[in-house]
């Protein structure tokens, strides 16, 4: 099944090592997505006079004096408002973990492809876990500039072992312990955005099925070298679906987020995780919290590979609708209810650049 699969899906990075100086046509993008669009590099380096993406230190949240625990709260909560994303330090998961992950999902995509091949997941039947590229059934018909590696890694019990990588040896159980960690670090930040919206530090957890039924799911995406990153995306303009989405990389730029009609490049911030406020908290929090509309750049020079880990509330059992504390006479519910299968089916949240410009 597995060379079927490479046959009838180019991988990316095999386009990217053929020595090709024009991109495939499947893989332009569209006029009107290329506002800002060009070298990860190039881009990163003109954002540095704009403004940028916020840093948020969460130490102040462990900390037994109640003023500075409760600046940390409306720091994050702040942030969640304004910009819906954030560089966080200070998480508490320790930075040789970090660098083990990043280390295991590198030795694991220098692998030969047709090693990778073992792992390829079957798109046709809808399951997208294992080694794939993005097939063209999105909204624009076009391929992204990418290959990943995707699979649930937490509750550990509800994992697929049989599809993790064997390869390198220490793969499993390092993404095991992080896999722990985050999930601590999860549950630090739903405590922090509760409280910011005026309820128990935890309702939040509760409300996206806690520590059984609230699933991590892990996205390793792997960017090749591309020689014309002013006409592709690595992955194009999107909202996350979850509830939080975490990212890790390799200290290579790529992320760009829309904020106040244009498109801010995220810095490289060493010893940092990115967090996303997903769609699924927009909808809890009634619009508070802001699901940011972000996309990811490619460039010519180094290879990008970024960790997403998505926090995603069970399929069926709970329905998402804006918490009762978030409706007044003066701010009605703004999401009819919905199951996250729903949500997923419908693309009731399918956003577009256009969907974010505010008047002037």
């Amino acid at each position: 099944m597995s060379t079927k699969m490479a046959l009838v899906v180019p991988r990316v990075e095999s386009l990217a090592k053929s020595g090709l100086e024009a991109i495939p046509t499947e893989y332009v993008r569209p006029e009107s997505e290329r506002l800002n669009l060009g070298d990860a590099f190039e881009e990163e380096k003109k954002a540095e006079e704009g403004p940028q993406i916020p840093v948020v230190d969460l130490k102040g949240f462990d900390s037994e004096e109640e003023a500075v625990r409760r600046a940390c709260v409306e720091e994050v909560q702040r942030v969640a408002t304004e910009w819906g994303v954030m560089h966080i330090v200070n998480h508490g998961i320790p930075l040789e973990l970090i660098e083990k992950v990043r280390r295991v999902g590198k030795e694991f995509f220098d692998l030969p492809i047709e090693e990778k091949e073992k792992y390829a997941n079957d798109q046709s039947t809808g399951n997208i876990a294992g080694y794939g590229s993005k097939l063209a059934n999105n909204a624009s018909g076009q391929l992204e500039w990418e290959d990943y590696f995707f699979h649930l890694i937490f509750p550990q019990e509800k994992a697929d072992m049989s599809i993790w990588p064997k390869y390198p040896a220490d793969y499993v159980e390092v993404t095991k312990e992080f896999a722990k960690q985050l999930r601590g670090v999860v549950s630090k930040m739903l405590a922090m955005l509760s409280l910011g919206l005026g309820m128990e530090e935890a309702k939040l957890e509760e409300e996206l099925g806690g520590m059984e039924d609230l699933l991590l799911q892990m996205k390793i995406n792997y960017y090749p070298k591309c020689p014309q990153p002013d006409l592709a995306l690595g992955v194009e303009a999107h909202t996350d679906v979850s509830s939080l989405s975490f990212i890790l990389h390799n200290m290579v730029p790529g992320l760009q987020v829309y904020k106040d009609n244009k498109w801010v490049t995220a810095k490289c911030v060493p010893d940092s995780m990115i967090v996303h406020i997903g769609d699924t908290l927009e909808i809890l929090s009634n619009g508070t919290y802001k699901s940011i509309l972000h996309r990811g750049l490619v460039n010519k020079e180094k290879v990008r590979i970024s960790w997403a880990i998505f926090c995603e509330p069970p399929k069926e059992k709970i329905v998402l609708k804006p918490l009762p504390e978030t409706v007044t006479d003066q701010t009605p519910a703004k999401f009819p209810p919905r199951t996250f299968a729903q949500h997923l089916r419908y693309k009731l949240f399918k956003k577009t650049q256009e969907d974010f410009v505010t008047p002037k």
